[in-house]
């Protein structure tokens, strides 16, 4: 499968990632679409992949920062007719490596696909990560 990655905001499908989200996304299905509108216009990055020729969205990451020093990559998923082409390595390339958050210190919370993760250097947090988990799931 052919496919590219954009970081044009514009060119988000809204209602495709609605839709993955807020049906097979474990960590999401908690969102109003309200929410997921505001994360998205607020978001610092939005990455998405694209099917090619067709143009359809078939991938997609969201990351939030201060633009700085440090960031918080969120929403990964690649649509399941999409996976096994290296979709999901490039939207985190796209996102972390070829980014302005380069050298960033860069966080997320995830319950799979940790060695994706581990690819491009997230490791277990040491002794000096504290969190509150949240209170709405």
């Amino acid at each position: 499968m052919g496919f590219e990655v954009d970081d044009s905001r514009s060119r988000i499908d809204r209602d495709v990632v609605w839709e993955f989200l807020s049906t097979q996304a474990y960590w999401g299905q908690w969102r109003k679409r309200e929410d997921f509108k505001r994360q998205i216009d607020l978001a610092w990055r939005v990455v998405g992949a694209y099917r090619k020729p067709d143009g359809r969205l078939v991938g997609f990451a969201r990351a939030f920062s201060d633009g700085v020093g440090t960031a918080y990559l969120a929403d990964v998923f690649v649509a399941a007719e999409a996976r096994g082409h290296g979709i999901g390595k490039a939207l985190v390339q796209g996102m972390i490596e070829d980014g302005p958050g380069r050298d960033f210190r860069w966080m997320l919370h995830t319950d799979d696909a940790h060695d994706l993760y581990r690819a491009y250097g997230f490791v277990n947090p040491d002794h000096t990560y504290l969190e509150r988990p949240s209170r709405l799931s």
